[in-house]
């Protein structure tokens, strides 16, 4: 008699475990969804859901740009972004299709293909510049890339810049369900998980792609702001909030998971960081505290305190 008491008591306190843990891991509420926004930036046409009217920031995350899949002919003209300055942030390029070349007035040079991502730190200033390079365009294929802008604290705004060429074979990728969903962990830390990106606050970057009928929870530090964007398919949020392709989910801080569900093969950029809980004036290239700080930027880019780069 006292043994089945006993198995009763410890199938109760696991029941109620369990049922404590389900109430711990509440999903985080869709906040808003913006679809993307198209307008032509020199070849490409680029698709921006952030900013968007009302929406200047979330979490550490200022700008999110997605240019392509544009078809390139062979023997196409060559074209690419002319160089240009930056300050006080980390500009990110995800290269989900074709090839980038970067090169920057710290002398840094990086060629980067489907999977692989180019990490910059612009602090006190750098210029750069950045395209596919002449043997893409000499043998043609389809061009997709993301840029993310990923806000410094004031402390770090000044910090000398730096880059991160992250290949494809130093990026972990965590494999779900027999393999019909992947994450490739490109900065912060997933069920064990660390993604190479040397970052200034704490965030979580992750491309992913699910099959049809793929169902799973993303977990997150309660404190971070969430969001995640769909470059291709469709998906289900929560159990009830449809996503389309190229609009952008954004989620509340007040809990500690998302759940999604594919109604469609999807490929997606899922990001959670912890605010940064300062004044932010962005200008051009420059994002920094104050407009003090803005004029200061323009003087040395002017001045060319941020270097010379003439590729």
């Amino acid at each position: 008699m006292r043994i089945v008491c006993f198995t009763i008591l410890l199938a109760t306190m696991a029941w109620q475990l369990k049922s404590k843990k389900d109430t711990l891991m509440k999903t985080k509420n869709v906040e808003r969804i913006v679809h993307a926004q198209s307008f032509r930036m020199g070849e490409m046409i680029v698709k921006q859901p952030l900013p968007a009217r009302g929406l200047n920031k979330t979490g550490p995350f200022i700008l999110l740009h997605h240019a392509g899949p544009k078809e390139i002919k062979p023997g196409s003209k060559k074209f690419r972004i002319d160089p240009h300055p930056h300050r006080g942030f980390q500009p990110v390029t995800f290269i989900f299709q074709g090839e980038i070349e970067h090169y920057d007035s710290k002398g840094n040079h990086g060629l980067l293909g489907p999977g692989e991502v180019q990490w910059m730190n612009a602090g006190k200033g750098i210029v750069h510049s950045e395209g596919p390079p002449q043997s893409f365009f000499e043998k043609g294929g389809t061009s997709e890339i993301i840029q993310l802008w990923i806000n410094l604290p004031k402390s770090q705004k000044m910090s000398e810049p730096s880059y991160q060429d992250l290949k494809r074979e130093m990026i972990p990728v965590l494999e779900e369900q027999e393999g019909k969903l992947k994450f490739n962990v490109v900065a912060g830390k997933y069920k064990d998980v660390q993604g190479p990106a040397v970052t200034a606050t704490p965030i979580l970057a992750m491309t992913a792609y699910a099959e049809e009928d793929v169902e799973t929870t993303i977990s997150f530090p309660a404190s971070y702001t969430a969001s995640l964007y769909l470059l291709e398919g469709e998906l289900i949020l929560n159990g009830e909030q449809k996503l389309e392709k190229e609009h952008l989910a954004i989620f509340d801080s007040a809990s500690d998971a998302i759940t999604i569900k594919t109604t469609q093969r999807a490929k997606m950029l899922i990001l959670a960081g912890e605010p940064i809980n300062e004044p932010m004036v962005s200008h051009g290239p420059f994002v920094m505290n104050n407009v003090e700080e803005i004029n200061q930027a323009i003087d040395d880019y002017e001045n060319g305190k941020m270097g010379v780069l003439t590729k």
